[in-house]
């Protein structure tokens, strides 16, 4: 009798690590890195190329461990059921379910998985080989269970839906980054990629009153000013106003050789392209390319100059601010005093808002922009408004915007009534 409860015991612990080994599999192919599987596997890891290889067949892989997994567990349960009945009589059900349920729980299901799940790349190359073994000798068990799938499937309608969402990449990128496999300059670009489709033309546009531009007729001597005051590349030509852009001149077809060309300034510029201000970054992009242009001009819905969209600005909501030699470092703010702030007019309002923590919604892009908002008319220098714990004050504007505001955070809301 004593040789044959030893037997039981041996028997049971196998059960038991088979048990555990299946749960472990179960949760380390669930967790693991596919990429860095590849990645060794390319580097001719044979294992890594197993174990991305049946993880790319999850069904047939979740199949086999939950077949073996039931297997195990049924036949532990009853060899324990038989052993404890042959030792402590009619009780012996009672103490082999409590006994077995808590040998199962703590050590084939809660501390092999807990241990996968801290280690799910080691442990998946570690058990590639051997679950590949229960695969084959379950293959017919297999088969059965994927025509029953096939079946259900035809019954029970499901629309499988395996695309991310937007928010979903975000996350995606957030625990890769989280987790250290890229560093913070490239979780920034895939970020900027993710959301580069969702872009529109007026959150990234240059003002028409900021725009560099000369009229159809006006001098050569005055376009070579332009071009030197500024150090752009292309300037844009308007007929009579701003609203009537007529054309693009580049600056290696104004100035050639070691002078200025004798063409006329219609025979040189080429043809603006326009684009709406809710186009996409994608289609802006796409548009520029096929037409090999820089610039494309952002119209309203009246069909007016709302600015304009460069080859940069596109570029640099991907990879960030692009500088060459003739860019000035311009500080959008500096502090004048205690909790006092000087702010450019073109500064952008989210970082406004970010600087000192609150949100507004407004449609305006710049802080000049929602100052104007604020007052309902057009700036003057000297207006003040007061918006919740901030007093606005117009430093510097011109008849069309606004340059220079400052703004003073207060200890508490300002009273505006």
């Amino acid at each position: 009798m004593k040789g044959e409860t030893i037997t039981y015991i041996i028997i049971i612990c196998v059960l038991v690590i088979m048990s555990g080994y299946f749960s472990a599999t179960e949760t380390a192919f669930s967790s693991l890195n596919k990429t860095k599987l590849r990645a060794l596997s390319e580097k001719g890891n044979r294992r890594a190329a197993l174990a991305y290889r049946l993880s790319e067949q999850y069904d047939k892989l979740i199949s086999t461990i939950l077949i073996g997994n039931n297997i195990v567990n049924i036949s532990l349960a009853s060899i324990g059921t038989v052993m404890f009945v042959k030792l402590y009589g009619d009780v012996g059900a009672t103490i082999s379910t409590a006994v077995i349920t808590v040998v199962v729980l703590v050590f084939g299901e809660v501390t092999p998985k807990s241990l996968a799940k801290d280690n799910p790349d080691g442990f998946s190359l570690f058990s590639a080989p051997i679950i590949n073994v229960f695969i084959i000798l379950l293959t017919p068990l297999n088969f059965l269970f994927t025509v029953w799938k096939k079946l259900i499937s035809k019954i029970i309608k499901v629309k499988a839906d395996n695309k991310m969402s937007h928010d979903e990449l975000l996350m995606l990128v957030e625990e890769v980054q989280e987790e250290g496999s890229i560093d913070d300059n490239e979780g920034e670009l895939l970020r900027n990629a993710i959301e580069f489709n969702d872009t529109e033309a007026k959150e990234i546009l240059t003002h028409r009153v900021e725009i560099a531009s000369v009229e159809v007729n006006d001098t050569k001597e005055s376009i070579a000013n332009i071009f030197t005051e500024t150090k752009f590349s292309r300037i844009l030509v308007y007929d009579e106003n701003i609203d009537n852009i007529v054309g693009v001149i580049h600056l290696k077809d104004f100035y050639v050789g070691t002078g200025i060309t004798d063409k006329d300034i219609k025979d040189i510029m080429t043809p603006p392209i326009y684009i709406n201000e809710s186009a996409k970054l994608d289609d802006i992009l796409n548009k520029l390319q096929k037409d090999k242009a820089h610039i494309a001009v952002v119209v309203d819905e009246y069909g007016g100059t709302k600015g304009i969209v460069t080859m940069e600005d596109i570029l640099e909501e991907l990879v960030g601010d692009i500088w060459d030699e003739h860019d000035e470092v311009v500080e959008n703010f500096i502090q004048t005093g205690e909790n006092t702030y000087s702010f450019e007019g073109t500064a952008e309002m989210s970082e406004v808002m970010e600087f000192f923590d609150f949100t507004t919604e407004t449609e305006a892009n710049s802080v000049g922009g929602w100052v104007t908002e604020l007052l309902g008319r057009m700036a003057e220098t000297g207006d003040c408004v007061e918006y919740e714990n901030l007093f606005i004050k117009v430093e510097e504007a011109d008849l069309q915007r606004i340059l220079k505001v400052s703004i003073k955070q207060c200890s508490q809301s300002v009273d505006t009534n």
